[in-house]
């Protein structure tokens, strides 16, 4: 139905940089909310950050400042450019969108696979 392919985690320097990328592709017209989830070892998914359709967007207060979230409609993508990462930044990095769905009235949620994205010397 829906796929997401999510890239750009790797390992990167504290104060480093790094951004994430999530392509989606599928049977679908329009994409409401993208975003980005976050999972660290033994902690619970956490929101990172997401962005409207008409590119309003909401942050985690822990990334506020650090990380920017965009996304290319054209493109059907979203980004999450990371800078000034921190150790505590290390997780499991999901990609998010919320499709509308007018057959059961309310819009569905798919989920990528995930990218691990590990801050460390």
């Amino acid at each position: 139905q829906v796929q997401l392919v999510e890239s750009g985690g790797g390992l990167v320097q504290p104060g480093g940089s790094l951004t994430l990328s999530c392509v989606a592709s599928g049977n679908f017209f329009s994409i409401n909310a993208m975003g980005w989830y976050r999972q660290a070892p033994g902690k619970q998914r956490d929101l990172v950050a997401t962005i409207s359709n008409g590119g309003d967007t909401v942050y985690a207060n822990s990334v506020k400042g650090r990380f920017t979230i965009t996304r290319d409609n054209t493109k059907n993508t979203v980004y999450l450019q990371m800078n000034s990462l921190k150790p505590e930044d290390t997780a499991i990095y999901y990609c998010n969108i919320n499709v509308p769905n007018a057959l059961i009235g309310r819009p569905m949620v798919y989920w990528g696979k995930g990218t691990l994205v590990t801050v460390s010397s």
